[in-house]
């Protein structure tokens, strides 16, 4: 609604989405159907594929994302998906990513893009308007 604050987490390769929160890191299988997905890995890195659960369960288990060190403002969901993507970043030989950086490189054109379809949803909803699936024939 543009009035509430995101929760962020990373996903493995098998869709489990590794989150931090006030209770530490969870690990889940359902509960994102909604969420925004923000590609991250290009078709190029497959070595890093490869070991991107292992990097993400390792990173997931360090000391810093016990529950008594979460913070609402400073040591969140964010910090934890910023920190471990520039973990993967520097591992790869690039730079660290700043919090204002990452969101208007890969978060904000996917936050917009996203509140243009709800906004395009919520008239269709208070409208006159039925929408019509497509067969696959009339797809063209």
């Amino acid at each position: 609604d543009g009035h509430s604050d995101l929760h962020v987490g990373i996903s493995s390769s098998r869709g489990v989405v590794y989150n931090y929160d006030q209770e530490g890191v969870h690990r889940d299988g359902r509960g994102w159907e909604q969420c925004i997905s923000i590609p991250l890995v290009q078709p190029d890195m497959g070595e890093l594929l490869q070991h991107w659960d292992n990097l993400l369960e390792e990173f997931s288990l360090q000391e810093a994302w016990l529950p008594h060190r979460y913070e609402e403002q400073q040591h969140n969901c964010y910090t934890f998906a910023l920190a471990f993507i520039n973990r993967v970043r520097q591992g790869r030989g690039g730079a660290a990513l700043s919090k204002a950086e990452f969101t208007e490189r890969f978060v904000l054109a996917r936050t917009r893009e996203a509140a243009r379809y709800l906004r395009l949803q919520q008239l269709l909803a208070h409208s006159d308007v039925y929408i019509v699936p497509l067969d696959e024939q009339g797809q063209q």
